[in-house]
């Protein structure tokens, strides 16, 4: 069945229906385009366009086929153009005249612009639930590992002494600031096309509120023709997606350095690992690797709808079908992403003394022995150059700056004295901070709290 072809004298050809028809991929918001009908149907007859008779066998004939779909004992047909024409097919051939009644006032114009509304709304709030499960897991991690140093970096190279619970926190700060974009572009999107018709409306008395209400919209959008040619916040998820993502492979990119034989900061478990068929030895980061590799995907989601939109005029055109593959696809790796990180950094193994020994053997503390200096009278620029003399004698002899002794710290200057080993251990560097406003153990605390009340908003 088709929803038009009364002024057509021949059939499509077989190649341009396969090429034309999208029921292959739109099928999977069959539940939103239900939902959407039986909505429309409801409000007909509110209006008086249908009869309570016509409403209510609509609506009996709509939920058995969601029912018939979700059990399986209804499939989806190839003759069938796309889910709108599929639906209503069936419709009619179970409840007969009333079937066709289905489609009063509206288009598969802003029917489809609904459908995805509806779907793009559902999967923000199952991408949402992901974020937040990540989010609880790094605090966690956070709240375990107050006392666990390691090395901070800039440019790759060891920079200054840090907690991992502070790590952890730089990506807290990232996954919710993607959360939160999540939750701005629902609620951007949250108004309802239904009623729009194809571009100009319709001449039936249809009270578009009503059917906003129904599906839980704010309202009804206020411009019929960029109703149906609206695809801003599929553009906006999936930017919010190649941001989740690229966080991700942040992530990834650390943990896969740190599982490395020359950093040996973490081992991941078992189940989040596989082997090599030839190198009996390995224990490979794929996972870690995938995920990286995914996000180059969502980002060619982004640059396609893009593309796609960029030089259609209004209102509707049928490159606009394009939309939903990509879509459909980024949103499936990102929230298989999200669910696979999250288990491997829940069963992550960090191993503090190997952080703790890295941090001491980088010279992340010489900053420190700069600031005991200049705290002692000496002038910055000075007390630079007397650290970087410092550096290069521990390099010589191979140790760190913790051992050196108070006679090698004197022959270099005689400023130094007892309390410089106090000044530049771990512990101190770290919490000395705090009271400039970097999470030292205390504020670490407080950083925690903070991100807790965040959370269970």
């Amino acid at each position: 069945m088709k929803l038009w072809g009364g002024r057509f004298t021949k059939e499509t050809n077989q190649l341009v229906h396969n090429f034309n028809a999208s029921l292959f991929f739109d099928q999977k918001f069959y539940h939103q385009d239900i939902e959407g009908s039986i909505a429309h149907v409801k409000m007909l007859a509110k209006q008086g366009i249908l009869t309570t008779e016509d409403r209510d066998a609509i609506i009996e004939g709509l939920e058995g086929i969601r029912r018939d779909l979700e059990s399986g004992a209804l499939a989806f047909t190839a003759e069938h153009e796309d889910i709108h024409s599929f639906v209503e097919a069936v419709l009619t051939e179970r409840i007969g005249e009333a079937g066709k009644r289905l489609h009063t006032g509206r288009s598969r114009n802003d029917q489809v612009a609904l459908d995805m509304k509806l779907y793009t709304r559902d999967e923000i709030d199952e991408l949402d639930g992901l974020v937040k499960s990540l989010l609880e897991e790094l605090l966690k991690l956070m709240e375990e590992n107050l006392d666990t140093y390691m090395p901070g970096f800039t440019h790759l190279q060891k920079a200054q002494p840090i907690t991992l619970a502070h790590h952890m926190g730089a990506y807290f700060e990232m996954f919710d600031r993607d959360r939160s974009r999540l939750s701005d572009i629902r609620k951007r999107m949250n108004y309802c096309p239904l009623g729009s018709g194809a571009l100009a409306g319709t001449t039936y008395p249809l009270d578009r509120e009503y059917t906003a209400e129904l599906l839980g919209f704010d309202g009804p959008t206020l411009n019929s023709m960029d109703s149906v040619a609206d695809r801003d916040y599929v553009i906006e998820l999936l930017s919010a997606l190649s941001t989740i993502a690229m966080h991700l492979s942040r992530f990834c990119e650390e943990i896969i350095i740190w599982n490395t034989n020359e950093y040996q900061f973490v081992e991941i478990d078992d189940s989040y690992s596989t082997g090599s068929s030839i190198m009996p030895q390995k224990k490979n980061p794929d996972i870690a690797e995938l995920i990286r590799g995914k996000t180059g995907r969502v980002y060619g989601a982004l640059v396609s709808i893009l593309t796609t939109m960029k030089g259609i005029p209004l209102a509707y055109n049928k490159d606009m079908q394009e939309d939903k593959e990509l879509t459909f696809d980024a949103i499936d790796t990102v929230k298989g992403c999200l669910a696979l990180f999250t288990g491997m950094i829940s069963s992550m193994t960090f191993k503090k003394d190997a952080m703790e020994a890295s941090a001491k053997n980088g010279f992340t503390n010489a900053t420190d022995a700069a600031d005991y200096l200049v705290n002692h009278g000496v002038a910055f620029r000075d007390a630079h150059g007397i650290v970087g003399q410092l550096v290069l004698y521990c390099i010589e002899k191979g140790i760190a700056l913790d051992d050196m002794s108070l006679e090698e710290f004197q022959a270099i200057s005689p400023v130094f004295e007892e309390d410089i080993y106090d000044a530049i251990s771990m512990q101190t560097c770290v919490k000395k901070r705090m009271t400039i406003g970097a999470p030292g153990q205390d504020a670490m605390k407080k950083v925690i709290e903070a991100c807790r009340e965040r959370l269970e908003k």
